[in-house]
């Protein structure tokens, strides 16, 4: 996310969930309603925000509301562990908002941003106001306008699925084994943000993902250029953070030294674009605009070396404006005349070790140290006595030193007055620098994802308003990496072992995936999801080839973890997001299952996982792409009956009861899950391997003549998959 700065107001009511977002360093300004708070927290949720600003007494209410009311838990859940700050409900008002939201941007109506005065969302945005002007003393300078958020437009993510799949954080460390982690590439802080946003937000626009990969496709043929283009931008600074500081007069000359420095780039950089060929990076080139003369302006106006705050002043150069140049040589020249004060006093007085000197307190003064004191003439006044002797001024002394602090002062002010004219002309440009910096942030992410694709071999994915998921020669982002890092391999694909996938919607949409532990399932069912959600914010993809139909949300169940802090046990978790996904899912979302029913006994287990199954496929000719990884062995029987499923499973080798995992998913069921050898290397005692076996030999065996002296295990038995009258499924 832009996330660690960003304050947002949510405020839920009978017609949805109404929601507000402010980065105050950048400007970034949305509001976004919705009927169906589930498809809003998901990106409050991505956005990461600093600060929560809510009606009083909200947080309370929504985590003392019934069971039922998932939304309201999860918004709680959401301002749990961030600061929240409670403002009267009035602040929330639809009319107040749409004034105070005027107000802040300047204008008579909404009408320009394509905003009614009544939307929803504006209550919220106009608290946000409300709050950042009170912070501020002062209306806030740099919102740039306001937009829109629509969920409709946006593949949307849950706060499970952010979780389960890694997108931003691993259970590592915040970097470190995400996804984000795995294709940053960027050179600049704005960059940084602009990813962030694409991953929290991924477009469902075809026409903006085509452009972007172009744009990548194109980088990628100008390998040479582009590595002199990313050179240049390691020398841009952070614009639009700039400018915010800049309008909410937070300013130092290091700013301006910022958009010196960015403004120095820009020729190279248009020079560089221009030699890339190419109609979509000419088109992006276009919003990037050369200022010649605000570059000459700081030039010529800032000091090489700038101070970090403003009363230090010198960060005017010299022969920039003549009465600065007059003021301080002024002080120059008074110093000097101080220094030969200094030397004709020592000949005066025949006091060798007399020193004119200089403290903040005491301003300018004479020192005689206590052997010289019977030396010291009639007109020297005495201010001070020290440990080593007597401080004395004169009243020639005293005159000097009116003229040279008013000097000092003076030139300073004028500095000051200088520096105001500079921000002046700079914030006259805002607009240009601020979508000069948004094409920048671009060529930035764009260009990182060229080098992502050379470097690990990607390729461009073919997307369109299809059904079909075709994945060749399919690869995990991350887990390659990190593979890679840790043999030491010299090419990622030797790595890591690649396999295709194939659903539709209307044709293979259910893979049942059976195997051992270790084997590869989840890493496999993760890396697809990963794969489309890199296709549809623009970037290329870890594979041979990729063909996918759009996506409008991609759902994950995987591992397990509680939530003991709400009363919730790992099964309850389980069982939580798994409804989520069943109630929310549409024919055009990704889904993967792993390990559905594993938190409870064996047959309630399985009952759960073959019901969900049945759920997903319960549409005679089409439904959600689903994988749904599974060590239940008798869910394979559903491959008989349920016309759009299929098994796989992943691929091992045995050689004297050991195993050997393949990695290969392969159409088919597996035979059994392994979970024994397993256990085996995972270090368990030989004693209790022994044991394993022979207990699993008895319940594969049915024999429960022989009594087991450890707590009795109830035998298996035999599944029937009758269908029954209403074309469902009997489980036993």
């Amino acid at each position: 996310m832009p996330r660690a700065t960003t304050t947002s107001a949510p405020s839920p009511d009978k017609s949805g969930l109404h929601a507000a977002w402010l980065d105050l360093t950048t400007g970034e300004f949305k509001i976004a309603t919705d009927a169906r708070p589930e498809n809003l927290l998901p990106v409050l949720t991505s956005l990461d925000p600093a600060e929560i600003i809510t009606t009083e007494g909200a947080v309370e209410s929504w985590r003392q509301a019934p069971h039922d009311q998932t939304a309201l838990h999860a918004l709680q859940h959401f301002c749990a562990n961030r600061l929240v700050t409670e403002l009267p409900s009035y602040h929330f008002e639809t009319d107040a908002g749409a004034r105070a939201v005027m107000a802040a941007l300047g204008v008579l109506n909404l009408q320009g941003f394509g905003l009614a005065h009544t939307h929803s969302g504006l209550g919220p945005a106009g608290a946000l106001v409300y709050y950042a002007t009170e912070n501020l003393c002062a209306k806030p300078e740099n919102l740039r306008g306001l937009q829109e958020y629509r969920s409709a437009k946006t593949l949307l993510l849950d706060p499970a699925t952010l979780r389960n799949l890694e997108i931003f954080e691993s259970s590592r460390s915040p970097r470190e084994g995400s996804l984000i982690g795995a294709i940053d590439r960027t050179v600049s802080a704005a960059g940084a943000r602009l990813l962030e946003r694409w991953l929290a937000a991924p477009t469902l626009d075809l026409k903006e993902i085509t452009r972007r990969q172009t744009i990548v496709g194109d980088f990628l043929n100008h390998s040479p250029a582009l590595i002199a283009l990313r050179e240049q931008l390691q020398q841009v600074r952070d614009i639009p953070r700039i400018l915010g500081r800049l309008q909410n007069r937070l300013r130092n000359p290091r700013e301006l030294g910022g958009v010196r420095d960015t403004l120095a780039q820009l020729p190279a950089i248009l020079a560089q674009l221009g030699t890339l060929g190419g109609d979509a990076i000419a088109a992006l080139s276009t919003r990037v605009t050369d200022l010649p003369t605000l570059r000459d302006l700081l030039n010529r106006a800032l000091a090489d070396e700038l101070p970090a705050d403003l009363q230090d002043g010198n960060y005017i150069r010299a022969n920039y404006d003549a009465e600065l140049d007059r003021m301080r040589s002024l002080t120059s020249d008074n110093k000097t005349w101080l220094s030969a004060l200094e030397k004709q006093e020592q000949e005066r007085t025949n006091i060798k070790s007399l020193k004119v000197r200089f403290t903040n307190n005491f301003g300018y003064y004479i020192e005689v140290t206590k052997a010289n004191l019977h030396l010291v003439p009639a007109d020297y006044i005495r201010r001070q006595t020290t440990v080593n002797g007597e401080r004395y001024v004169t009243e020639e002394l005293k005159k000097k030193e009116k003229e040279i602090f008013h000097a000092e002062e003076n030139a300073l002010a004028r500095e000051l007055e200088l520096f105001g004219q500079l921000v002046t002309a700079v914030l006259d440009e805002s607009v240009a620098l601020a979508q000069t910096a948004d094409a920048l942030a671009e060529i930035d992410v764009l260009g990182g994802w060229a080098l992502l694709a050379r470097d690990w071999d990607y390729c461009r994915p073919a997307l369109d308003d299809g059904d079909v998921l075709e994945i060749s020669e399919g690869r995990h982002p991350v887990v390659e990496q990190m593979l890679k890092a840790a043999m030491g391999a010299t090419s990622g694909s030797q790595a890591f072992v690649p396999n295709d996938t194939t659903l539709a919607i209307d044709d293979v949409q259910l893979a049942l995936i059976t195997g051992p532990n270790m084997a590869g399932k989840s890493t496999f069912i993760r890396q697809v999801a990963l794969i489309t959600l890199m296709a549809q914010i623009g970037c290329w993809t870890p594979a041979k080839t990729c063909r996918l139909g759009l996506v409008d949300r991609i759902f994950s169940r995987v591992g397990a973890s509680d939530d003991l802090a709400r009363g919730n046990s790992t099964f309850m978790v389980e069982m939580n997001e798994t409804a989520n996904i069943l109630n929310n899912a549409t024919e055009r979302s990704l889904i993967i299952l792993d390990e559905i029913g594993r938190g409870t006994s064996t047959y309630d287990g399985l009952s759960i996982a073959w019901a969900v199954i049945e759920h997903l496929h319960r549409h005679e000719t089409r439904g959600p792409r689903t994988l749904f990884a599974t060590h239940y062995q008798e869910l394979t029987q559903l491959e008989k009956h349920l016309t759009r499923l299929r098994n796989f499973s992943v691929a091992v080798k045995e050689w004297n009861d050991d195993i050997v995992f393949v990695r290969r998913v392969v159409p088919g069921a597996a035979d059994r899950s392994y979970g024994i050898q397993v256990a085996r290397l995972a270090g368990l005692p030989l004693s209790v391997i022994d044991r394993a076996k022979t207990i699993l030999a008895k319940l594969e065996s049915d024999d429960t003549s022989v009594e087991l002296p450890t707590p009795k295990v109830q035998p298996k038995k035999k599944i029937s998959v009758k269908p029954t009258d209403d074309a469902q499924l009997s489980l036993l």
